[in-house]
């Protein structure tokens, strides 16, 4: 008998799954997300693609916006709130590409490579992280 299935996931889906992945998070890293706003929308714009120079939308499934926490001082008051943007046609495309892998798990992967990027880690250091714990 062929799989059938749903309607993709919705982007208030989505934000549901990181929501919840955020709230997972030790309190230690927790207490310093404070007013970090959480965006989900179904691909990057033009600009952010042009400015990290990427051609295919589909190559960038999260982004964080703003001013790492190492990098903080009090001149910079008076500022937007950091963001962290996860765009949700590239997370699906992702997923059914893995097939291994649950959304809640590679949402929360998207979601915490973000997070990294609030505490200053480098995308180098997160690889490497995640290597060593897996």
């Amino acid at each position: 008998m062929p799989r059938r299935f749903g309607l993709a996931p919705s982007a208030a889906e989505i934000e549901r799954i990181a929501r919840a992945a955020l709230a997972r998070l030790p309190q230690a890293f927790a207490v310093h997300l404070g007013e970090l706003v959480l965006a989900v929308e179904d691909f990057a714009d033009d600009d952010l693609l042009a400015e990290l120079a990427i051609d295919d939308p589909f190559d960038l499934t999260g982004v964080y916006e703003g001013r790492p926490l190492h990098a903080r001082s009090i001149e910079h008051s008076g500022t937007l709130p950091d963001r962290i943007r996860l765009f949700r046609r590239p997370i699906l495309e992702e997923w059914a590409a893995r097939g291994d892998e649950t959304l809640e798990r590679l949402v929360a992967h998207v979601l915490i490579h973000e997070v990294g990027h609030h505490f200053g880690l480098s995308d180098e250091v997160m690889h490497a992280l995640e290597e060593e714990a897996g």
